[in-house]
């Protein structure tokens, strides 16, 4: 499998990525994606930029090089009620949000019940399209109880690439949430969290764990340029 689409992608508005927009849109062209989602950090990470610089993303056009390109953040969740870091007009004039736990922004202290009333929060968001990286041991959360109401409110969980790279301690969850994903019939996207251009679209270690671990194709979203598109117009305003 290829994936279609990759919506987790820093610039160096991020503060720690090394590429510009065009940049990743260009490697996204190369990689004959359908479509890519620029989705910089919300302000509170270190360094990352304020609200202006995502309410100005409309500037950039929805078609670059033959490539869809979704407007986006990632979110920081910063308090564990599932609060994210940034207002709901800011979220209104985005395509796409995917909200994450950073220990820059979010304390972890080791607590399942904490995490998994912070998820509950996020799951009842209405600008949220993706649940980021959530596979840090520090902050686990209740996979059964939290991941049928991520599909319930139309939620994507991720399946990291970058996971597999920078939080070893998250592979062995990666695989647990996944296959509660798989035993509930709940989508997945499969994302590279690329922070240089030529990470982009590159997912082979997720798609290789989904493979061992006998995932249907069939729920990863990012999978089938018609699944993917479907959900862009039935859970977002991208083709309004």
């Amino acid at each position: 499998m290829k994936v279609i689409a990759d919506t987790h992608c820093h610039t160096i508005a991020s503060g720690h990525a090394y590429s510009s927009v065009l940049e990743i849109i260009t490697a996204a062209a190369k990689q004959k994606l359908w479509a890519v989602a620029i989705t910089d950090h919300g302000r509170t990470t270190p360094n990352s930029p304020g609200d202006w610089y995502f309410e100005n993303l409309f500037v950039v056009p929805k078609i670059v090089d033959g490539v869809y390109v979704l407007k986006g953040m990632e979110a920081n969740v910063w308090d564990y009620d599932g609060n994210l870091d940034a207002s709901n007009l800011v979220f209104s004039r985005l395509d796409w949000v995917v909200a994450s736990m950073h220990s820059e922004t979010l304390k972890p202290i080791n607590d399942i019940d904490a995490c998994t009333n912070a998820w509950l929060g996020v799951a009842k968001n209405p600008f949220v399209n993706v649940i980021g990286h959530s596979g840090e041991e520090r902050y686990k959360y209740d996979y059964d109880r939290v991941i049928p109401e991520f599909a319930h409110n139309g939620k994507l969980v991720e399946i990291n690439n970058a996971s597999f790279r920078v939080r070893k301690n998250a592979i062995e969850n990666c695989k647990k949430i996944a296959l509660i994903c798989k035993k509930y019939g709940v989508y997945i996207i499969v994302n590279s969290d690329a922070h240089f251009a030529s990470q982009v679209g590159h997912v082979e270690v997720a798609l290789e764990m989904l493979k061992e671990i006998g995932f249907p194709d069939e729920l990863i979203i990012n999978g089938y340029k018609e699944k993917f598109e479907r959900y862009l117009r039935e859970r977002t305003k991208f083709f309004s």
